[in-house]
């Protein structure tokens, strides 16, 4: 199967490509690469330098499904320039929708965000929720949930809507909590958390992948879907760090930072897709790395 991946040199994607790669697909990957490229090459991967807002019809040539990770990755950098993160977000998702469409692509499966339910405390939210987003990235992948929901009548949507990620991946993150706080423990011996009372969903990212992967295997499964297998608080994690890791001290500040929400993912595990990791995991795996 010929699969175009947008943001494919990204955090998920330096994970995903290898593994359909695997599979025996074959992998059209785009990405403008401002973080770099850390696929390996593969007779069956092509590499295009891109930028999501500018594809053309060669772009689209021959695919069958498409998995849209591009995206302003997290609150801070969508801050710095709200236009481009809703011109990257919103009218790019749009763009690819009507060129999918041209090209009679039938698939696309959206990698949106957990971080759409804003702030929350209700014990159960489901996918039937009201979204209260309240940053730019918040904002924008509600949004591009919205544009990709409206063309349903023409092309499958299947829209994911993942908890906070961890674990290692080639083009590694530390600006999530998880990977975060272990490198912390790791090179400081100290842990800073901010607040630490906010609850946060978490899915480890080899879980996220085998997700994606799912959804391709199973074109039924269509809409949108929550995955989070963890809800944690953030002193929480902290303190599971520092069981693995035993001389590290925990220090709590103050954080303006008021987002918390659990989310629940009965709906996809009535599907019968199956976590196989958790956040222990991805500490331990990153610890091992580490050292």
């Amino acid at each position: 199967m010929k699969i175009l991946v947008t943001g494919a040199c990204g955090y998920k994607g330096s994970v995903l490509i290898p593994k359909l790669l695997q599979n025996g697909h074959n992998v059209r990957a785009l990405d403008i690469q401002w973080f770099g490229n850390y696929l390996i090459e593969h007779p069956n991967l092509e590499i295009i330098k891109a930028d999501v807002r500018d594809l053309d019809d060669r772009h689209f040539k021959d695919v069958e499904i498409i998995i849209h990770l591009a995206s302003v990755a997290n609150d801070p950098c969508s801050d710095l320039n709200p236009k481009l993160t809703w011109e990257i977000s919103c009218l790019s998702t749009m763009n690819i929708c009507e060129k999918a469409i041209k090209h009679n692509i039938k698939r696309i499966i959206y990698a949106s965000s957990g971080s759409v339910y804003g702030v929350n405390d209700k014990l159960e939210i489901t996918e039937e929720t009201e979204l209260n987003p309240i940053s730019e990235y918040n904002k924008t992948k509600m949004c591009a949930e919205r544009i990709l929901l409206s063309y349903s009548d023409k092309i499958i949507i299947q829209i994911v809507r993942p908890a906070t990620v961890c674990g290692y991946s080639p083009r590694m993150r530390f600006d999530v909590s998880v990977n975060l706080l272990t490198i912390q423990a790791l090179e400081k011996k100290k842990i800073t958390v901010l607040g630490g009372e906010q609850t946060r969903p978490n899915i480890h990212i080899d879980d996220i992948i085998d997700l994606y992967i799912f959804f391709i295997e199973n074109p039924n499964y269509q809409g949108i879907y929550n995955a989070g297998f963890e809800n944690l608080k953030i002193i929480d994690i902290a303190k599971s760090i520092k069981e693995i890791l035993k001389e590290v001290e925990i220090i709590i500040k103050p954080s303006n930072d008021p987002r918390s929400y659990r989310v629940n993912s009965d709906k996809l595990l009535k599907l019968g897709f199956k976590p196989k990791k958790n956040v222990k995991t991805a500490i331990l795996e990153l610890t091992e790395l580490y050292n």
